[in-house]
């Protein structure tokens, strides 16, 4: 097992092992908790792991009760956190009950934000199931339900007590969700890790068979680059900004096809092509860089264009996005590979050139 020391908050640890998640209910006793617990699972990943999970935690002395949510995006609601807040309520919580999300990043994000808000803050325990959660959503405290505007439009930054990754449950991940969780990976390479990218670009083969030794270090190295960022800008003022690179994008992608077209990560790939050609309309990326971030893009899976959506709708979209400040549409955009900045002022022309670059 390695662990990762995140400094926000009173401070967390993010274990990533094989085999863990028979020693989560011990770990948690040593958190300081009392005997309730609500493990809050979707339909997929309850049938792999809900029980042993439950059971660690009975192991361990806790009286626990799971809440079964359906599995998609289009559930990260608040009717579904409303669900959660009378299962919560059920349980008899108190404010020293932990909150345990098991499964990928709609559930901890969904799970977390009624953490934060249940009597105004529980522990929240990030248990991902998928690399995409691992290496991204299960760090830095953002969680957040979905409004019919936009994605994350309602949240908070909470920041979980405990992060307990298992690779052993990217074994029953379906292969397009292991492509999903790349392009984060991929992300945290292009904004603030040059080496990180060389690796991915090596290993890609031996990472996405599932090879253990390869997929620890990628997990490890990218929760460290997450982590690096998250601890110097916790709520977002100033350089965490640098994680959305592709995001702007991607969650209007997401928010025009409805969630249903896209996963997170194939929408943040789209993302990432399109942040990169701009980068490099402006000047500010080499013709080089762009061509090597959107190449190990398309290696690893993901998509790089072809959405066939409307460039106009895709554009009028990108109003609804969270980084919109006085109404300036903010754009992550490579300076290199391993360094990006934020830029606003962009020309509507120049970002619907870059639009019709994934339509």
């Amino acid at each position: 097992m390695t662990k990762v020391r995140v400094k926000l908050g009173k401070g967390y640890d993010i274990h990533v092992g094989t085999g863990t998640l028979e020693g989560l209910g011990k770990a948690l006793i040593e958190l300081n908790l009392t005997d309730k617990a609500l493990v809050i699972v979707n339909t997929t990943v309850d049938k792999f792991y809900g029980e042993k999970v439950c059971r660690s935690l009975a192991r361990a002395g806790f009286n626990v009760a799971c809440e079964v949510i359906p599995d998609g995006e289009e559930y990260k609601t608040l009717p579904s956190a409303a669900r959660l807040f009378d299962a919560a309520a059920e349980a008899r919580l108190d404010r020293r009950s932990p909150v345990v999300a098991l499964g990928g990043g709609v559930t901890g994000d969904l799970a977390g934000f009624v953490a934060a808000t249940y009597m105004r803050g529980l522990p929240f325990i990030q248990v991902p199931t998928t690399l995409l959660a691992q290496v991204d959503s299960s760090i830095g405290g953002k969680v957040a339900v979905n409004h019919a505007k936009g994605k994350n439009l309602i949240g908070a930054f909470y920041q979980p007590t405990l992060v307990w990754s298992d690779l052993l449950t990217l074994k029953t991940l379906p292969y397009r969700e292991l492509l999903t969780g790349m392009a984060e990976n991929i992300k945290h390479a292009v904004i603030a890790d040059r080496d990180l990218f060389g690796f991915i670009a090596a290993k890609l083969p031996s990472i996405l068979a599932a090879e253990e030794a390869p997929l620890q270090e990628l997990v490890t190295r990218s929760c460290q680059v997450k982590t690096n960022v998250v601890e110097q800008d916790e709520t977002e003022q100033g350089m965490r900004a640098i994680l959305n690179f592709g995001h702007t994008f991607g969650h209007a992608v997401e928010n025009l096809t409805g969630y249903k077209r896209y996963r997170h990560g194939e929408a943040v790939a789209l993302g990432m092509a399109a942040a990169s050609r701009m980068a490099c309309q402006l000047g500010i990326l080499s013709a080089g860089d762009e061509a090597e971030i959107i190449a190990l893009v398309a290696r690893a899976g993901l998509p790089v264009g072809g959405t066939g959506l409307n460039p106009t709708e895709l554009y009028s979209a990108l109003a609804y996005d969270k980084k919109v400040i006085a109404g300036e549409i903010n754009f992550v955009l490579p300076l290199s590979i391993g360094k990006a900045e934020v830029f606003s002022g962009i020309k509507q022309e120049d970002v619907l050139q870059a639009i019709r670059t994934i339509c």
